[in-house]
């Protein structure tokens, strides 16, 4: 039988050995207590055995295939022996004093579905990236991150509960999962944890910012910013999302996000000689058609 642990650090790993090594080289973590599990979720190289041999406290499990955010995150769970789960990029900085606040939180509030901390930028003036998300609209299907690309003055030190969770950083309850399901899989990359928030809602739980506890985020480190890849999921996953979450509206979103919004990135990228990202708004716009 496997030891039981408080809490399950979970991160996913894709031909990103220098940020998982930044990572767990600053995640001073009890191995009596806590579990860190790396999954290496099909890189090139096998970049496990690598982390394996220098971190021989750091469980990891190695995907031959690439299985998507979610996938890599629930290949993690299902390994996991922790009460608690707590899911973090490769590509951040964290200190398990921060965790633990998270953990002691949650502890106090059976409500909780995801609690989620700060996020702030790690480069530049550290601006904060996450302090909880505005409700969707439920026709445009935007909203807006609270606290984005400002300085941290205070102003986002107010715990609560928020719309959404960031994927960046998420505490979860094993339980919890168990009850409301693994991570919705069908969208590969981008909007799993705003669908997940939702399948979290749906039975009863909230998503919880807590602003005690903060973590730096290198956004982007490995998709590119607006790289082909990352347009192409956005778009296709935007209009998974409505499918999955939205019936009222959703023909009225259909019709917004394909004729005018994308209609105006095609265009508008176009016209700026950004061939490759008008391309992949196309396919994401026809794949998701399609499928």
């Amino acid at each position: 039988m496997h030891q039981e642990y408080r809490l399950s650090v979970i991160t996913v790993n894709y031909n990103g050995l220098h940020d998982t090594c930044a990572l767990l080289d600053h995640l001073a973590f009890n191995p009596a207590d806590t579990e860190v599990i790396v999954v290496d979720n099909g890189s090139a190289n096998n970049e496990a055995d690598v982390i394996t041999s220098k971190y021989p406290d750091v469980r990891c499990i190695r995907s031959e295939k690439n299985l998507g955010f979610a996938g890599g995150n629930n290949l993690g769970i299902k390994h996991a022996v922790g009460k608690y789960l707590f899911f973090v990029n490769n590509d951040t900085e964290v200190n398990m004093e921060d965790i633990d606040k998270l953990v002691m939180r949650m502890e106090s509030m059976e409500h909780i579905g995801i609690m989620c901390p700060k996020i702030r930028f790690y480069y530049g003036e550290q601006h904060i990236q996450y302090a909880g998300f505005t409700p969707m609209s439920r026709i445009t299907c935007r909203n807006r991150g609270i606290g984005y690309d400002e300085p941290d003055n205070g102003q986002c030190d107010t715990p609560g509960p928020t719309a959404f969770a960031h994927g960046a950083a998420m505490l979860v309850r094993k339980d919890t999962i168990d009850k409301v399901g693994l991570m919705p899989e069908c969208y590969f990359l981008y909007y799993e944890e705003m669908d997940w928030s939702m399948m979290m809602k749906r039975n009863g739980y909230q998503i919880w910012y807590e602003p005690s506890a903060t973590i730096y985020h290198k956004e982007s480190q490995s998709t590119g910013a607006n790289s082909p890849l990352k347009t192409y999921y956005l778009t296709r996953n935007r209009l998974l999302f409505i499918k999955r979450n939205s019936e009222q509206f959703r023909l009225l979103s259909y019709i917004y996000l394909i004729c005018v919004v994308g209609a105006i990135d095609i265009i508008k990228n176009t016209l700026c000689g950004k061939i490759k990202i008008a391309q992949a708004t196309i396919n994401g716009i026809i794949d998701f058609i399609k499928n």
